[in-house]
C-alpha cells in the first residue's frame, strides 16, 4: 500500500515556491504523518490549519510548527532570512479582511519575501488611501484584499502603475454572497491589468507575487 501523501520536495527548485500542505480536509493523523516525513532544515507552509487541529498535534510537532492563528497557517522547519525591501505591499479594505491578508503575509515569509501590510484603507474613506498612497507606490507589487463590493482594487488600479493582485474576501452582508459579489466586481473591473485570485485565497495572491518577482 502506498502512502496517502507524496511530498513535493523539489517544488522550490522547480517553480520557486516551497511545498505547501493544505490542511482543511486532512485529519490529525494525516497531518502528523506528513510532519514526520518533512525535513526540519527546509521550509514547508501549512495552510487552513485550524487551531483545533493544531492543538491536537503531538507537542513535539507543535514546537516545530510556527503557528499563526489569524491566518490559520503554520511554517514548519527553517524560516528563510528576510531582507527588508520594498517588494510587496499588502493593502486591505478593512480589518475583517485580515485572515486573507495574514495568509498572504505568512506565505511570503515562508519564501523569504518581505511584505508590509496597509490595513483599513477601504473606499468608504478615500482619504485613507491618499494618506498612504505615496508609500504604497514605492513597492514593486501590490496585493489588495477587499470584501463587500470589492471596489478597492479598481480604485487603486487607477492610481498606481504596479502589478495589482486582488483577493476578493467573504466579508460582507447579504448580497455580498460570501465573497462572490467582490469576485465578480474585481473580474469586471474597468481598471486594466488587475489579476484576481479566488475568494479568500491569500496564498494564491502571494504565490502569484512570488512568480512575478522570480521573473523580474
Amino acid at each position: 500500500m502506498t502512502k496517502e501523501h507524496l511530498i513535493d520536495f523539489d517544488r522550490k527548485n522547480r517553480i520557486g515556491i516551497p511545498e505547501t500542505i493544505f490542511c482543511q480536509d486532512k485529519d490529525i493523523n494525516q497531518i502528523k504523518n506528513i510532519c514526520n516525513d518533512l525535513d526540519k532544515e527546509k521550509t514547508t507552509l501549512f495552510t487552513r490549519l485550524s487551531i483545533e487541529k493544531y492543538s491536537k498535534l503531538p507537542k513535539g510537532i507543535q514546537k516545530i510548527l510556527k503557528y499563526n492563528n489569524i491566518s490559520n497557517s503554520a511554517i514548519y522547519g527553517k524560516i528563510p532570512s528576510i531582507k527588508k525591501n520594498n517588494s510587496i505591499a499588502i493593502v486591505c479594505a478593512g480589518t475583517s479582511d485580515m485572515p486573507s491578508v495574514s495568509e498572504a503575509h505568512q506565505t511570503l515569509i515562508s519564501s523569504g519575501q518581505y511584505s508590509k501590510i496597509f490595513a483599513d484603507l477601504g473606499v468608504a474613506g478615500l482619504w485613507r488611501i491618499q494618506k498612504y498612497l505615496e508609500e504604497i507606490t514605492k513597492f514593486k507589487i501590490i496585493i489588495v484584499a477587499a470584501g463587500m463590493d470589492g471596489a478597492l482594487p479598481s480604485v487603486l488600479g487607477g492610481l498606481v502603475s504596479q502589478p495589482i493582485i486582488a483577493i476578493p474576501t467573504s466579508t460582507g452582508y447579504g448580497v455580498s454572497n460570501k465573497g462572490k459579489t467582490a469576485l465578480n466586481s474585481m473580474l469586471a473591473s474597468c481598471s486594466p491589468g488587475i489579476t484576481v485570485v479566488n475568494i479568500d485565497n491569500g496564498y494564491g495572491a502571494a504565490t502569484a507575487a512570488i512568480r512575478i518577482l522570480n521573473a523580474i
